[in-house]
């Protein structure tokens, strides 16, 4: 008998999204894109040899200066931008 009560209740109804939801998914895709396109591109840089981390010991400094660490952060930024168009596409749930 409980079965029947809750087939007949009907779909439950939609959540409604407000400005804030929309300019929140917004600055999160925008701060997401930018991050990843900075992490992307700044290890390259001739400004990553000049910083803290490169005044530091000698193991450290062979780390960071490493390709293979460079490579890593950039990885990093491709995620983040490939997170960014996922949600993107997720913003689309405003739209209804």
């Amino acid at each position: 008998m409980g079965d029947a009560a809750v087939a007949g209740a009907g779909p439950a109804p939609r959540r409604q999204y407000r400005w804030y939801d929309k300019l929140l998914g917004l600055v999160g895709v925008i701060f997401l894109f930018e991050m990843g396109v900075f992490l992307l591109v700044f290890p390259w840089a001739s400004e990553w040899d000049l910083n803290y981390f490169s005044r530091l010991p000698f193991w450290v400094r062979d780390v960071w200066i490493s390709h293979y660490f460079r490579g890593a952060i950039s990885g990093l930024g491709i995620v983040d931008i490939y997170i960014s168009f996922v949600e993107v596409f997720r913003l689309r749930r405003f739209s209804a």
